[in-house]
């Protein structure tokens, strides 16, 4: 097709700014499409996109910025945003240099959870602050080979500079990407951003209290939102289809009330989670303030995440060896050799095998290689290899640990008996 013929075809699409609001919510009377039950969906807020003599279906929800969600109102975001400004550090979730209304809450729903162009998203949804409320808008594609109107409809409104989803950096981005390069020739463009994903914040909070991080147990468990009626979402393939054949709405806007509540959550999860992480967030057990010292030691941060540790121990009535161990290799980096070792011998009779093991081992190698005491690093060493023998069953091998501890053993007895 010739250059003017493209520019033709695109014409009776371009419009005047002020009219794009009325197109996206009127169906022309004369364009030979009609929208089966479509007085049904707009008793439910949903109205036609009409596009080069197609169409998708579009819903928009207000909330005011005094709504709670769980454990937070949806304006305790601003205050999240405001308080990584003062963040020194980097960290993945970090939304430093950005405003509240630069984060777009974003979910999809698919007809499956593989990947590959036979995977078809069939429904957009996000959300974002903007002035006194946060705007939710969702794009339904009515039938397969609708997906020009959809991601059209969905591309010129959108407007964003980070992502915000879960275990969207997997699943539902690429598969917009994929979808997206089908029709590339026939829609804007998708536009580059930063992204959270949640998900992976999610695992390494709260792992020790959530077997599989769904995001609806996460809800319940951590959010403090229970979930009512709600259409499970490993049924939303089959809702759909359904709904393809047969053209009833019902059934698919519970689905869609069910992505409703995920971008939902999101705002709030990401509030729980920065909340954490700045150490704004009060009711916070001592395994997850563990694990915030843990991913911030994790993405480069040392000096937070010594902090952390520090108020860890502090805060906890029972010894947390966990966040001893980890404070002490702290001060191991920092080259205080003096004060790791004494960590290490406060729990070094008292922990867990794990945690003793290691303990053992690195006091070894302070007596040995800074302290010269050859002695203590000869018992460390003795008993590090009778600890490791009371774990050791019939069918364990020699392991490396083993070969390890006794090369130590015998180096240490050689300077030892150089010493005499």
């Amino acid at each position: 097709m010739s250059l003017k013929n493209k520019l033709n075809r695109m014409k009776k699409h371009i419009v005047r700014e002020e009219d794009k609001v009325e197109q996206t919510v009127t169906m022309p009377a004369d364009s030979g499409v009609t929208i089966p039950d479509y007085e049904k969906w707009k008793q439910h807020g949903v109205k036609a996109y009409y596009f080069d003599d197609d169409y998708c279906l579009i819903k928009e929800k207000r909330y005011p910025l005094g709504t709670k969600h769980g454990n937070y109102k949806f304006k305790d975001l601003i205050d999240a945003v405001v308080g990584w400004q003062t963040f020194c550090g980097e960290h993945p979730l970090s939304s430093k240099g950005l405003g509240h209304e630069d984060l777009f809450f974003f979910d999809t729903e698919t007809t499956g959870l593989g990947g590959g162009a036979g995977n078809t998203i069939f429904l957009l949804g996000y959300a974002k602050v903007e002035r006194d409320e946060v705007i939710l808008r969702q794009h339904l594609l009515p039938q397969p080979g609708s997906e020009i109107p959809l991601y059209n409809s969905f591309l010129e409104k959108v407007d964003y500079t980070t992502l915000v989803t879960y275990n969207g950096k997997a699943f539902d981005w690429p598969q917009v990407k994929t979808r997206h390069t089908l029709i590339k020739e026939h829609v804007p463009m998708l536009p580059s951003f930063g992204h959270f994903d949640l998900f992976h914040g999610s695992r390494r909070l709260f792992k020790h209290r959530i077997d599989r991080v769904k995001l609806t147990n996460v809800e319940k468990e951590v959010l403090g939102f229970h979930r009512v009626d709600d259409v499970p979402g490993y049924l939303a393939p089959m809702i759909y289809f359904d709904f393809v054949e047969r053209k009833d709405p019902e059934a698919l806007l519970k689905v869609m009330e069910h992505n409703e509540l995920d971008i939902l959550s999101l705002i709030t999860l990401y509030t729980h989670l920065s909340k954490q992480i700045l150490g704004e967030e009060k009711d916070v057990s001592s395994e997850e303030s563990y694990a915030v010292g843990k991913w911030l030691e994790y993405t480069g941060n040392d000096t937070l995440a010594k902090e952390q540790y520090k108020k860890v121990i502090n805060a906890s009535e029972k010894v947390n060896y966990e966040a001893v161990h980890a404070l002490a290799y702290q001060y191991k980096k920092e080259k205080n050799f003096k004060k790791a070792s004494e960590l290490w011998s406060e729990i070094v009779d008292t922990a867990p095998y794990t945690i003793k093991k290691e303990a053992l081992i690195e006091l070894a190698k302070i007596y040995e290689h800074k302290n010269k005491e050859y002695q203590k690093a000869l018992e460390m060493c003795d008993e590090a290899i009778s600890l490791y023998s009371r774990y050791l069953t019939s069918e364990r091998k020699e392991d490396s640990f083993l070969k390890d501890i006794n090369h130590r053993k015998e180096r240490v007895q050689r300077k030892l008996a150089n010493t005499d």
